[in-house]
């Protein structure tokens, strides 16, 4: 490949610190000069850690490695999100690269199959002589899953992030940095976080004649892409892998990756951590919410150009769609709630509801209810199928486990989000039991602070110079916020409404230096901000961060608008 690597994994020495960077950091924690290097310029090479100090890596590396020497069929169990799909995508494209065609890539069903290993998907394993399963991004709690695979004569290597419960499943091993014993030195990894260290201990133990040196680097794309999606925090070795996996993203040649973004209307070049959350990552989870998650895994995989189109133009779609089910539902569980006394925990559900989309309604009642909330479906399944999320006061993890043995047919997931499944008989009463358990666990007594203000600045500060300050601390996300600045007595010189359907604010500002400067606000109107007079003439305090947009290759520096004072 032409791209070389040199340029996308090295950075020239940090210049003299503008005080608006250095400012931010401060906030950070940031302080030695050792940590602001690390932090403002990322190595691939000193800021990645050795595959081999994870837990059981070397186990799993060798029975990979025996498993390609006899030309076992090997399956790629991955999940159906938008961090399961791209770990998936590279192991693929691994055994690819080593000439390997003795795999095939399984994706479950969201609706038919569920989360994790599932007993009939593990039985057509076996009578497809398949001899290794590796997942990809689950697995950790599929312990019967796994029994049945050993039964049948099936070694499973998991490969994955989410919390272990008490009992392990007995795989053949285990690649999990957050179980008991492992002391990798990051143990945040996203689920294609650790199936890159997978293959990169693969690459160093094998011997591959087709794989050139470096060429993993290739698959950071995936790897960056699942990172930011996912919202495991940028830090540590996660922010290595971010910060060079949008520049590989930047680069990528993958035929269905630049499909997605063109028909997204995004500039493959500018791609920012942005574009990842709120592009890329819902049309991929688009195919499991709305159809068959397979559709995109297909679109990352393939080298078809015409295959890439349509599979772009089908996503797209599938999003669309996605938008107008969730809008549906969330009125309908809205008009449920108001209709009685709220508890400590909200679980609101309906048969007819979609299940694939329960997790983004569960999130937007617990940040309007301020309060953790479980949202759950059934469509076609035998049982009640859910999502939950905190309202950042409590670990879900810890809630549904003190919930009493039974309740649960299955749970799982992280501190601020997770899954769970519910027979019939339970559902009814399992507000009561969450409710119940909400008391037995340690909760925070303050839920973290929506925004805080790094700064103060004026809007003749809004140029290129102070946009360069800020975006040396990028990407963004958990862990590592994107600055908010108050831009005080702010005047409106223009306000009026964008988009097809007029739901986008868009101001233009002014101050006594007779300044110009955008500002606009996705899904916002004046009617958002009931104290505030929004019109021209008035003045305002603004709090918003910076971007840069490139729509329809012309940049332009504005603001986006997170809170308007009078």
């Amino acid at each position: 490949m032409a791209l070389g690597y040199d340029s996308m994994v090295s950075m020239p020495p940090i210049s003299p610190l503008h005080p608006l960077t250095k400012k931010l950091l401060d906030a950070r924690g940031i302080t030695e000069p050792d940590a602001i290097e690390r932090f403002l310029a990322p190595d691939y090479v000193r800021d990645g850690y050795d595959p081999f100090l994870v837990l059981h890596m070397e186990k799993a590396v060798e029975r990979v490695l025996l498993a390609i020497a006899k030309n076992e069929r090997i399956t790629i169990y991955g999940d159906y999100d938008c961090d399961g799909i791209p770990g998936s995508v590279l192991l693929h494209d691994f055994f690819r690269k080593i000439k390997y065609e003795n795999f095939f890539n399984y994706i479950p069903h969201r609706h038919h199959e569920g989360y994790g290993l599932n007993n009939e998907a593990i039985k057509k394993f076996s009578a497809d002589n398949v001899a290794l399963i590796i997942t990809i991004d689950c697995g950790i709690t599929d312990v019967e899953e796994v029994v049945l695979a050993n039964e049948l004569g099936i070694e499973v290597i998991i490969t994955d992030h989410h919390l272990p419960q008490t009992v392990s499943p007995p795989a053949y091993a285990i690649i999990n940095s957050k179980q008991e014993g492992d002391t990798y030195p990051d143990p945040m990894l996203c689920g294609a976080g650790v199936a890159f260290k997978l293959v990169q201990a693969l690459i160093r133990r094998g011997n591959f004649p087709s794989v050139s040196t470096g060429w993993e680097k290739w698959l950071l794309d995936m790897v960056g892409l699942s990172t930011i999606a996912d919202m495991v925090p940028l830090q540590n070795e996660n922010r290595m892998l971010a910060y060079y996996g949008l520049k590989v993203l930047r680069k990528s040649p993958r035929p269905g990756l630049q499909a997605l973004l063109r028909d997204a209307g995004v500039d493959q070049r500018h791609l920012t951590e942005e574009d990842v959350g709120f592009t890329i990552g819902p049309r991929i989870n688009a195919a499991s919410r709305m159809d068959v998650p397979l559709r995109a895994f297909e679109l990352l995989a393939t080298t078809d150009l015409a295959f890439a189109r349509e599979g772009a133009k089908h996503l797209g779609g599938l999003n669309n769609s996605r938008k107008l089910e969730v809008a549906r539902m969330t009125k309908e569980a809205k008009k449920l709630l108001h209709a009685r006394a709220l508890r400590e925990v909200i679980v609101v559900g309906n048969p007819s509801w979609r299940v694939g989309v329960v997790g983004i309604v569960a999130n937007k009642l617990a940040e309007e209810f301020d309060r953790p909330t479980f949202v759950w479906g059934k469509e076609e399944s035998m049982y009640m199928k859910g999502s939950c999320r905190s309202d950042g006061r409590v670990n879900m993890v810890d809630l549904m486990v003190a919930v009493r043995e039974g309740v649960f047919l299955d749970k799982g997931g992280h501190e601020f989000s997770g899954g769970f499944s519910v027979s019939p008989e339970h559902i009814h009463f399992l507000e009561d039991e969450l409710v119940n358990a909400y008391h037995l666990i340690e909760k925070k007594e303050t839920k973290p602070e929506a925004y805080r203000i790094d700064a103060e600045l004026s809007l003749s500060e809004v140029n290129e110079e102070t946009f360069r300050a800020i975006d040396l601390l990028a990407p963004f996300g958990v862990g590592n916020p994107k600055p908010h600045f108050l831009f005080p007595h702010a005047k409106i010189l223009e306000s009026s409404q964008f988009g097809k359907e007029k739901n986008h604010l868009k101001l233009m500002l002014g101050d006594e230096r007779h300044s110009r400067v955008p500002a606009i606000g996705f899904f916002l109107s004046p009617e958002d901000f009931p104290k505030v007079t929004i019109e021209a003439g008035e003045t305002i305090d603004l709090v918003a961060t910076f971007e840069k947009s490139h729509f329809r290759g012309r940049p332009e520096l504005r603001l986006r608008i997170v809170d308007v004072h009078p």
